[in-house]
């Protein structure tokens, strides 16, 4: 079986780019800021203020954990997610580090 494109590049690339691609899309960035507002929630209190259905926000979160971005503890019958704060500096590392690159630089190519 041959290699699958993602094998030719790093883990931490591929970390990066699986938890970038989980935050396109504008309600994962809202569930996000959710979640960073209130410190932790239940699925349900979610669906009370995101203009989405039940389903719909539990696959968000799924893909959210997925990622990594987001832990989830069981709660009696319901789950209870928070942000992956160690996600979120690795983020921020990476994004401040290609900051700092672009600075450096002493002109734009375009």
């Amino acid at each position: 079986m041959g290699a699958t494109k993602t094998d030719h590049f790093s883990e931490e690339q591929n970390k990066l780019a699986v938890m970038m691609k989980a935050l396109g899309h504008p309600a994962r960035i809202a569930i996000m800021e959710h979640l960073i507002s209130v410190d932790s929630c239940i699925c349900g209190d979610l669906v009370n203020v995101l203009p989405l259905a039940q389903p719909t926000v539990s696959q968000h979160l799924k893909e959210l954990k997925n990622a990594g971005l987001i832990k989830g503890n069981i709660e009696g019958t319901a789950i209870c997610y928070c942000v992956d704060k160690d996600a979120i500096a690795e983020l921020q590392r990476y994004l401040a580090n290609t900051t700092l690159q672009l600075e450096h630089k002493e002109k734009s190519c375009c």
